[in-house]
This record gives structure tokens, sequence and C-alpha cells, in this order.
């Protein structure tokens, strides 16, 4: 994978990377083009960065247009670059919804109060022209594109069907676990989405960060075995001691670099908030760094 270089993944469809690499972003983020023809679907037209945008017109051949600009989700390295593809192409901006759409009600109460968000950078100036909901059906060529509400990573986060191959998003990659950051990131609706991910018989999974993956049930198995042990981790943690998230962290990704633990303490609150809101643990309200965690007496 390189930036600037458009691959031809699949027939159909071609992947440009964008020059962001870093811890969060792996290679960098995966733009999309999907279709043949005149009219072509642009799938997360990545961060707000000159050289980008100019790889993505050159990989135009002469007679084709963007019939539209699909963005997974409102982190800035997928969406910031949405406005000025749009203006230089006439093509609407899709999407779920802004960077607070489809939150659950615990996420937007804990918006609400102030609990701070942190991890990936929030697009908040986003707004897509029009609105996709679960199911939707983006034409693309001779077929279509079906819309998959994935919340988890974020609440609006969306996944895309072409035939059998998934565009995953930031939902499920191969070189990494996905960040759940609340109240952006929801654990629970995490491990539902991922659940319903699982359930269909994909022959490829393109991610928005990473290399395609072909053994894509056995990924989203592993994704879910993942999840689960590291709630299993934080529960056995919790009936020795009640902690904090920061302490909880230090126990269980005692092997992880730490430019990397701010991330790991936000997938270790988004399963706290996800127990506390299943009833396995409890802590004091409201929320905040110092906030200490109890695992609930059993029943």
């Amino acid at each position: 994978m390189q930036p600037g270089k458009i691959s031809q993944i699949a027939p159909q469809i071609r992947r440009l990377l964008a020059p962001n690499p870093s811890p969060m972003t792996g290679p960098g983020t995966n733009s999309y083009l999907i279709g043949e023809g005149k009219d072509l679907i642009l799938l997360d037209p990545g961060p707000d960065d000159p050289a980008h945008l100019a790889a993505l017109e050159a990989a135009l051949a002469p007679g084709e247009r963007l019939a539209a600009i699909v963005v997974t989700h409102a982190h800035k390295d997928h969406s910031a670059a949405a406005p000025r593809v749009a203006a230089r192409s006439g093509a609407p901006v899709l999407a779920f919804g802004d960077a607070t759409a489809g939150r659950s009600p615990l996420m937007q109460r804990l918006a609400t109060a102030g609990l701070p968000g942190g991890g990936e950078g929030v697009d908040t100036a986003f707004r897509p022209d029009h609105s996709l909901p679960d199911g939707a059906q983006i034409p693309c060529g001779s077929t279509h594109l079906r819309v998959i509400h994935t919340p988890g990573h974020m609440g609006g986060h969306i996944c895309l069907a072409f035939g059998d191959v998934l565009f995953s998003g930031d939902h499920a990659m191969g070189w990494a676990s996905s960040l759940i950051s609340p109240p952006d990131g929801d654990m629970g609706a995490y491990m539902a989405s991922l659940a319903r991910l699982a359930a269909a018989p994909w022959s490829l999974m393109l991610p928005g960060h990473g290399p395609e993956v072909t053994r894509v049930a056995e990924r989203l198995a592993d994704l879910l075995t993942h999840r689960q042990s590291r709630e299993a981790e934080v529960l056995l943690a919790l009936s020795h001691a009640p902690a904090t998230a920061q302490a909880l962290t230090r126990r269980i990704y005692h092997s992880t670099p730490a430019p990397l633990l701010p991330a790991a303490q936000r997938n270790v609150l988004a399963h706290l908030l996800d127990l506390m809101d299943r009833n396995h643990i409890t802590c004091a309200l409201p929320l905040g760094p110092e906030t200490i965690f109890t695992r609930s007496a059993p029943k």
C-alpha cells in the first residue's frame, strides 16, 4: 500500500491510500472508488490533505465523474475532505448524520453531562447533504451499495455492502481492533453491530485502514472474542478490588506501548460503561478521571 497510488482491489473497486499514517490510522486512511462507467461512488474522501485531494482527482479516468460521496463516520481522517471534494465535483455528500447522530440515550446523557471524548479527531463541522438510514440503497452503476448502520465506533457509523463485499469503515479492521471512545463510541452497540456483521457470508472485507481481509468470518469472530476477553479481564480485576479506569488500564494493558495507553483507557471506559448499563458494576456519578468502579454483588 503506497499513498497516492491507485490500486485495483476487485472488479469495480479501486483504493487510494491517504498520506496520514499514525498509531491510530495504521498506514493511513483508505478512500475507495466504487463502480464503473461515468458515475462512481467515492467512499471516505479522507483527511483534508492537498496531496490526497489531487490524487483523488487524478484517479478518475476520462469520462468518469463522482455521483456521490459517502462517509462512513464523522472522524476527520475520513470526512474532512468531503466539503472540498463536493465543491469540486458537484457530488452530494451522504452519511448517516453528523458527528452526534445515532448516539444511544446513555451516551447522549453522558455527553450532556460533560463526559469528555478522547482518541480520534471528531469532525464537529461535518454535515451531510442527505442522510442514509439503515438499509438504504445507493445506486452504483448496474447495482447498488446497501447501508448497514453499525453504531459502536461512533453512533452514526455505517458499513456498506457491495454484493458480498463488506466496506467496514473503522468498525472492523485486519491489523488492529477499533477504538471505542465514549460518548462518541459505545461498547454495547459495537458488540451488537459486530455480531450483526458476523451473521452474513462475506467474501472480502475492505476496512477504512489497513489491507483487505479475505478470511472475513474468522476475523469478525476474533474481534468478538477479543472484546469478550477484555470484558472478562475488567470484571476479574474488579472482583479483587474497586478501581478507576486508569488503574484497570495499567493492569490489563501491561504490555501496551505508553503512547497507546490513552486509547486503551478509552476502551476500558467503554467496557465499564457497558457493564454498568447491564448492572454488572456500579460507580458514583458524575463520571471523571478519578471515578471508582465496583463490581456488583451477585444476585
